[in-house]
C-alpha cells in the first residue's frame, strides 16, 4: 500500500534551518509530482511546495519562495524540503503528499516544525 513518511521536523531558532524528509514507499515514486503541504495550529492547510516529475520544474507559495528548496531523489524514493531562514510563523505540521489529477490522493502522518526562540 501507499506509504508517505515525514521526518526531521524539530524546534529550531528564527533565521535557523532545517531539511524535511519525506519516504516513499507502495508506488512508483518517479511516476508521480510530489508536494508539500503544511498546517499551522487552528488554520487550514498551505500548499507550500510541489515538484514534478523528474524533478525539472518547480512551485513555491509566496510565503516560502525564496527561503525554502524542494527537491527529490527517485533512486532513493524520497522527497526533500530544505528551509532556511526560517520564521515564526513558518511553525506548522508538514505534510508530503502524491499528485494526482487536479489534487493530492495520499498523505502522510506529518513532521512537526517549530520556529520559536
Amino acid at each position: 500500500q501507499v506509504q508517505l513518511l515525514e521526518f526531521g521536523g524539530d524546534l529550531v531558532q528564527p533565521g535557523g534551518s532545517l531539511t524535511l524528509s519525506c519516504a516513499a514507499s507502495g508506488f512508483t515514486f518517479s511516476n508521480y509530482a510530489m508536494n508539500w503541504v503544511r498546517q499551522a495550529p487552528g488554520k487550514r492547510p498551505e500548499w507550500v511546495s510541489s515538484i514534478n516529475i523528474g524533478g525539472g520544474s518547480t512551485y513555491y507559495s509566496d510565503s516560502v519562495k525564496g527561503r525554502f528548496t524542494i527537491s527529490r531523489d527517485d533512486a532513493k524514493n524520497t522527497l526533500y524540503l530544505q528551509m532556511n531562514s526560517l520564521k515564526p510563523e513558518d511553525t506548522a505540521l508538514y505534510y508530503c503528499a502524491r499528485r494526482y489529477s487536479n489534487g493530492m490522493d495520499y498523505w502522510g502522518n506529518g513532521t512537526l516544525v517549530t520556529v520559536s526562540s
